[in-house]
């Protein structure tokens, strides 16, 4: 399954492109970002061999991770992404981000909820989870918006940014 595009209500989720760097180094570049993330800041360098992998990914076979472009519907404008890896029976783990600049606008709601369209739709998923740094209101805001309950905290579940971070988890499953 290559070449995906899925629409939501105010964005459009598609494959990366090796044209996405500039909007996905604005992204993982950002420390406003990046410091609710599971990883530091990164260079440009740094995201142009992310990307490059994200690229590659997308075209295995099976496929185990759907990192998904998220642009606005009226524009190919990246202003962020999203990520459902398959782990486990029919479940997966959800992750997502949103530019510095495109933050408050809908957007990460809309990229959560199309993406859990797809896995609980095509995909035939059962659980999605979002492990969330404890001190991003927003995205807790967002989990909760889509459907997600609250199963605890992660204690020291990532280290990022020089310091363990504990993460609450969120699941939904699919017939929530």
């Amino acid at each position: 399954m290559t070449d995906l595009n899925l629409t939501g209500d105010r964005v459009r989720l598609r494959e990366f492109t090796p044209a996405d760097l500039d909007g996905v180094h604005d992204i993982v570049g950002d420390d406003r970002v990046t410091r609710y993330l599971s990883f530091g800041s990164r260079t440009r360098k740094q995201a142009a061999a992310m990307l490059s992998g994200i690229v590659e990914r997308a075209t295995q076979v099976p496929r185990t991770e759907f990192y998904l472009a998220s642009t606005p519907l009226e524009a190919d404008e990246l202003v962020g992404f999203g990520r459902l890896a398959l782990s486990g029976v029919r479940a997966a783990k959800l992750g997502y981000a949103v530019a510095h600049a495109h933050q408050g606008k809908g957007y990460a709601t809309d990229t959560v909820r199309t993406m859990v369209d797809f896995a609980f739709g095509p995909l035939g998923l059962h659980r999605v989870t979002a492990a969330i740094g404890p001190e991003n209101a927003a995205s807790l805001a967002v989990a909760r918006r889509c459907g997600f309950s609250r199963e605890g905290v992660l204690r020291d579940h990532v280290h990022t940014n020089g310091a363990w971070r504990d993460s609450v988890l969120f699941s939904r499953l699919a017939d929530d």
